[in-house]
């Protein structure tokens, strides 16, 4: 089993839209909240990620006054990649979830490498 971070997420007045519930645009900057939590939690280090593909399904409305956290857990590691899946909860119940994949990448060779051995031990802790 790979290791989930929960990360709670405070919502902004900008997030809501007339019908008193949160677009998802901003869905969008909550599972980016958890993807910078989890890299700074769980990978860390001299080495960044770049986002490569991302893709989102909408299960349920949240609402102004939800409690809302991201759950983010690495689903599939590869050489040079990993996919993680976010969960946008209100509760137990999922409202809506996204899968990214993510590319180590050295900024300074600007180059894409391997998935260092420390991410891969961090990310599959319990």
């Amino acid at each position: 089993m790979a290791r989930t971070l929960d990360t709670p997420i405070q919502k902004r007045f900008s997030d809501i839209d007339p019908f008193v519930h949160v677009n998802n645009v901003a869905q969008q900057a909550y599972f980016d909240v958890g993807k910078t939590d989890y890299y700074e939690k769980v990978l860390s280090g001299d080495l960044r990620v770049v986002t490569v593909s991302t893709a989102t399904s909408y299960m349920g409305q949240v609402r102004m006054h939800d409690p809302v956290h991201v759950t983010t857990v690495c689903e599939r590691i590869g050489d040079k990649s990993m996919t993680l899946l976010q969960r946008l909860m209100v509760g137990d119940e999922i409202r809506s979830e996204s899968r990214s994949v993510m590319v180590a990448f050295d900024f300074a060779r600007q180059q894409s490498v391997s998935v260092p051995a420390l991410w891969r031990e961090r990310m599959l802790e319990e």
